[in-house]
């Protein structure tokens, strides 16, 4: 059996499909996305769509980011969140145009029903963004930590390589678990376009949302499979890019 972490992903089903393609999905298969399926590019409506009937054939997690967070809040209430809507709302919204209201209570459902983290019977964490507690997801204390929380990642970065983990200067937060898996930060903020791994932490957010790709890991062999880069599957817009 294969497991996939497949990184944030922003309203670019182009780029999805273009992944799966290249992974080819068998039936056995299991899929973790690691959350902010919309905002940025235009087809996040569709990206949900497709999601949600892909997981009527296929095996997949779904956890949940912030920008989810923001389009689950604005499907319940149509209450528009400013901070959203600048930092690619307006797409998501402009997206769900053609979208009956029965369809988009599916898609709010489909959100409401999103873990915070998974971990799996190999004691592998999938979650968002991070979280804070020593002692593990199980005793966060603030759930926003799970889909906003940087720290997480800052502190692998700044990790000295040679601490093992059986040092008492090893992190606490780390030693929990096999693996720890994460999006939210694109690794293209620190030069890459690759998937980044510090310690036992895997950033599968490539920047998507920006100028980057769409990527999934293979969690076994490590075998990384990646979109093209969003510009070019969508030419006439712009993503979450300023210019």
């Amino acid at each position: 059996m294969r497991i996939f972490a497949i990184g944030d992903i922003h309203g670019g089903l182009k780029a999805l499909i273009q992944v799966l393609n290249k992974i080819e999905v068998k039936d056995e298969d299991t899929l973790v996305f690691m959350g902010d399926y919309v905002d940025g590019w235009s087809e996040s409506a569709q990206v949900i769509q497709f999601l949600i009937e892909l997981s009527q054939k296929i095996n997949c997690v779904f956890i949940k980011g912030n920008h989810d967070v923001w389009c689950e809040n604005w499907l319940r209430s149509e209450d528009v969140n400013s901070v959203w809507y600048i930092h690619g709302g307006k797409e998501t919204m402009e997206s769900y145009a053609s979208f009956s209201s029965d369809e988009k209570k599916e898609h709010l459902e489909f959100f409401e029903n999103m873990p915070l983290y998974h971990i799996d019977d190999e004691n592998r964490l999938f979650v968002h963004a991070g979280f804070t507690s020593m002692h593990g997801v199980k005793k966060e204390v603030f759930k926003e930590t799970f889909y906003f929380d940087r720290t997480l990642w800052e502190m692998a970065l700044t990790m000295d390589s040679n601490i093992k983990e059986d040092s008492l200067l090893y992190p606490k937060r780390l030693k929990h678990y096999k693996e720890i898996y994460i999006g939210h930060t694109p690794t293209t903020n620190f030069n890459s376009d690759m998937p980044m791994h510090v310690a036992n932490v895997w950033n599968i957010d490539t920047g998507a949302a920006f100028k980057g790709k769409v990527s999934a890991m293979n969690l076994n062999s490590k075998d990384v499979f990646q979109s093209d880069n969003l510009p070019a599957l969508y030419p006439n817009e712009k993503g979450r890019n300023k210019d």
